[in-house]
This record gives C-alpha cells, structure tokens and sequence, in this order.
C-alpha cells in the first residue's frame, strides 16, 4: 500500500499540526480511562515530545525534509496498533523522507 504525501506545505504543516492535537487529544483519553489502566504505555511521552519537535522545528524555521525517518517512526511502527492516528504518522514520515507530491505539470 503507497502511503499518500502532502501535496502543499500548507498541508504537510496542517498535517503536523493535527498530528500534534491527536496526540494530545490520545493523552486526554487515556487520562480518563486512567482508573482501569493504572499508567500511560511508556511511549506515549516519546512520541508526543517527537512530534511536538517537529512541529516546533517548523515554527521556528529549523525544519528540513529528509531521507531518515522521523524520530518518532520507531514508536509508530512498534505501537501502531495502539494509535489511532497511525496513517497520518506514516504519512507525515513518507512526505519527510521524499518531500511533497507536487504535479510536475503544474
């Protein structure tokens, strides 16, 4: 299965930026289910200081596209069936890694 890539910065940057709240948006979840797990899985700071860095990378113009994966992509490769929004991890690695799908026609 190819994994889709952002076709704008503007996406790839709203993709972030929704990567970001999802995250956020997990940690608030599991904080209410708290009482049945006991604890957070040990990724989950990882991964939300990794995609935070990114995000802050970004917004202070140090980011740059790459051909390594994302410093997260070993937690969302070895937990993916533990996030929700893996598909938009993979997808924000696969743009990081071979840039934007821009139309050459265009």
């Amino acid at each position: 299965m190819s994994v889709q890539r952002a076709r704008s910065a503007d996406e790839y940057i709203e993709w972030v930026r929704q990567a970001v709240f999802e995250v956020g948006d997990l940690r608030d979840c599991l904080e209410f289910e708290m009482d049945e797990m006991g604890r957070f899985p040990a990724w989950l700071d990882s991964l939300e200081r990794g995609i935070k860095d990114v995000f802050e990378a970004m917004r202070e113009g140090r980011y740059t596209f790459g051909r390594e994966d994302l410093p997260f992509m070993d937690i969302a490769e070895a937990h993916g069936d533990e996030i929700p929004f893996n598909t938009l991890l993979l997808q924000l690695n696969e743009t990081h890694r071979r840039g934007l799908d821009v139309d050459p026609a265009a």
